[in-house]
């Protein structure tokens, strides 16, 4: 019975850390996004002059 606990404290813990990951970039990825759009944004006019 120990083992069965065991390996389901470990599956919370996992299930809890990959919302976790899944949070983040869900509230950090418009920010993400931006950032990479204003980069290539920025190459682009370089390259074009």
């Amino acid at each position: 019975m120990k083992a069965a606990t065991g390996e389901l404290n470990l599956t919370v813990i996992t299930l809890i850390a990959i919302g976790a990951v899944i949070g983040f970039f869900w509230i950090m990825w418009p920010n993400i996004k931006n950032s990479i759009n204003t980069q290539w944004n920025n190459i682009s006019t370089y390259n074009n002059k």
